[in-house]
């Protein structure tokens, strides 16, 4: 992959911005790839199914990873897990048909969109209380916040429109038209753009977040619905329910460079921290599939629960959360390195450092010092969708 032919055209700045993420991305995929070594693999497997409520959808997990928040469709509630225990701590009270949610930078709001309603939701994490309600357009369905925290954008299905909203006022400031059936939506780390899928046109408009215009149309696969970008930017990933298919979108150029085969049903798509592996939902199939974006292949596939719909990556990459529609429930996935027999889970990088750097471990101090790589790439900015 040639990160660095694709900063031809911009302006200076902004290629020195992106040569300067690209320098980190590559520097820790280096570190990874040593820590790893030539026989290094993934192992990732369910250990724990959390009951929620009704029909869960949307998922997302705090900047600290000490929470997860789930929609619950049917209930009308959003489920706070406590990601250390693994038990559900709250159940807070929202509006009719909550399907997606998202978390804000500094971990402080929840934003949940509910599709019956037409509003979103404000939960204060710090009490678990509703302190607000913001009436947007017909059939919101999926959230995602800017990097800063200062924008929230909804995807409004039955308007093809995304409703821009100020959270310094939780106030609608700008109403942008997309595509037919807008469902799932992301937003890339510099918050300079944001990605949606268009089911009905088969398309994801790509708008410029300064603007609040849409500034490219792409044409993807037969009804897409998740989508995600990737740490540093350069790729977003979208699920094509009916093709079956995930379309690999260069974001240089917004054309599709690549198209992967997963299972019947994509749904929900979410990246490691690290961006080499994408989860994406299979809901027909029950089903993760695990795609290494090194290869653009499918690496594993993972068995869930009934009907997966959304994914969230904790944001060291150690856990992986999958809602289940069928189950009233929430797979837990630890994420693991292998060497060989010996594995070892993906912490931050300082974690790994203090468990294996001392000498006194049984394994060598760069295999276990140099698999953490979540804290080193950092998370993406990636909004929650719904089905």
């Amino acid at each position: 992959m040639n990160w660095l032919s694709d900063f031809r055209g911009y302006p200076v700045g902004e290629r020195a911005t992106r040569l300067m993420l690209a320098a980190a991305a590559v520097s820790a995929m280096v570190m990874g790839m040593a820590g790893m070594g030539a026989g290094a693999a993934a192992a990732d497997t369910v250990i724990d199914t959390i009951p929620v409520g009704t029909s869960p959808d949307g998922v997302a997990v705090s900047p600290s990873g000490s929470r997860a928040y789930v929609a619950n469709s049917i209930d009308a509630t959003v489920s706070v897990i406590d990601t250390f225990t693994n038990v559900v701590v709250d159940t807070i009270a929202v509006g009719n048909g909550p399907r997606g949610l998202a978390v804000n930078p500094d971990g402080s709001r929840v934003y949940v969109a509910n599709a019956t309603d037409n509003t979103v939701s404000v939960i204060d994490t710090a009490t678990n209380a509703l302190v607000d309600t913001v009436a947007v357009g017909i059939t919101p369905v999926a959230v995602a916040v800017s990097p800063l925290g200062s924008r929230v954008y909804v995807t409004d299905r039955s308007d093809g429109t995304v409703s821009v909203i100020d959270t310094a006022t939780n106030a609608v400031v700008d109403t942008i038209a997309v595509g037919n059936g807008p469902r799932g939506l992301a937003v890339n780390r510099l918050g300079s753009r944001v990605y949606v899928t268009n089911r009905t046109d088969g398309t994801v408009s790509v708008i410029d977040a300064f603007a609040n215009t849409v500034v490219d149309t792409i044409a993807v696969g037969n009804n897409p619905d998740g989508v995600a970008v990737s740490p540093f930017g350069f790729r977003v990933y979208v699920a094509n329910r009916i093709d079956g298919t995930v379309s690999v979108i260069d974001t240089f150029t917004n054309t599709v460079v690549d198209t992967i085969a997963v299972g019947t049903t994509p749904s929900g798509v979410a990246l490691s921290p690290d961006g080499s592996r994408v989860y994406v939902t299979i809901v027909n199939d029950d089903t993760v599939s695990v795609i290494d974006t090194f290869t653009n292949t499918t690496a594993d596939t993972i068995p869930v629960g009934d009907a997966p719909r959304r994914v969230a990556v904790k944001p060291d990459g150690s856990r992986v959360y999958v809602t289940l529609g069928g189950d009233g429930a929430v797979s837990v996935i630890a994420v693991e390195r292998c060497l060989g027999s010996l594995c070892i889970g993906t912490g931050s990088f300082a974690g790994s450092l203090a468990g294996a750097g001392s000498g006194t471990g049984t394994g060598s101090s760069g295999a276990g010092s140099l698999t953490g790589t979540g804290s080193l790439a950092g998370g993406g900015l990636t909004g929650s969708t719904s089905s």
